[in-house]
């Protein structure tokens, strides 16, 4: 499973409004990869982004797919997104053959 890191959204106006000032929020850059073995977590990968993801991977991982009856154009993956209400990062997940 490939699970690649597609695009990063802003919210500098929610993030005046509510967040504390922090030096480093993530350390996920658009065009990352990872792999996963078997629906596990990739060394590297973001916890939280883990857990909005993981359901799908591990889904993806045991052959399941075609999600919401046809929402991805390829029914072997999934787009999600991470659950930083600030700075949300969209991954694509993808099934690969080995």
């Amino acid at each position: 499973m490939r699970i690649t890191a597609v695009r990063q959204t802003v919210y500098a106006d929610l993030m005046e409004r509510y967040e504390n000032p922090i030096e480093h929020a993530c350390d996920v850059g658009v065009g990352d990869e990872w792999v996963s073995v078997d629906g596990r977590r990739p060394e590297g990968l973001c916890l939280a982004a883990w857990s909005s993801m993981r359901e799908f991977v591990e889904a993806l991982a045991r052959g399941e797919g075609n999600f919401y009856d046809g929402w991805m154009q390829n029914p072997k993956s999934a787009m999600v997104s991470c659950n930083d209400g600030f700075r949300p990062m969209s991954f694509y997940l993808e099934k690969i053959e080995n």
